[in-house]
């Protein structure tokens, strides 16, 4: 996503309060975020968030970061642990509701089971490319931080399928 929509989502969150979910700014040094992951060190970093869902007891980091070092920023959601990301999205596209971020599932574990992982995620969301409204306004930052939350664990599940079911019998 170009720097300006990904500055106008950042003060969105700035500006939102939300009931269900517990938000704290992370500090950025220089514009980057320093000692948070060795993936994102010496990157540009616009903003970033812990965002927390105390009645889940889940959360997640979000970033908005030059993530390949081209100018193109991506939101960046990583794991509460830290130990890697649920989705890297920069794309938005224009639908009928208004412009959405759009990411699509695509494992590259490397242990042959990767069309059991998408066929997973397919069924619980009806498709492997997932489009999330973007807010217009901070009051609309809860719905929005909903349907990431459900992205983020939806692909958890579907990455870890293989390991509760053996669907190869």
């Amino acid at each position: 996503m170009e720097k300006e929509q990904a500055m106008v989502l950042s003060n969105f969150i700035q500006k939102s309060h939300s009931a269900a979910y517990q938000i704290k700014q992370l500090e950025t040094i220089g514009g980057m975020l320093p000692k948070f992951h060795q993936w994102t060190n010496g990157k540009k970093t616009l903003s970033a968030y812990e965002i927390i869902r105390p009645e889940t007891e889940t959360g997640y980091y979000f970033l908005f970061i030059d993530w390949h070092r081209n100018d193109n920023y991506y939101l960046v959601i990583y794991t509460h642990n830290k130990s890697t990301t649920c989705a890297e999205i920069r794309q938005i596209q224009e639908l009928d509701e208004g412009p959405h971020l759009v990411w699509s599932y695509k494992p590259f574990k490397r242990d042959g089971k990767n069309d059991q992982r998408k066929a997973y995620f397919k069924q619980m969301f009806g498709t492997t490319t997932v489009a999330i409204k973007l807010p217009s306004s901070a009051s609309e930052v809860e719905e929005f931080y909903d349907q990431l939350f459900r992205l983020c664990q939806n692909r958890i599940r579907a990455d870890r399928i293989v390991d509760v079911f053996d669907l190869e019998n």
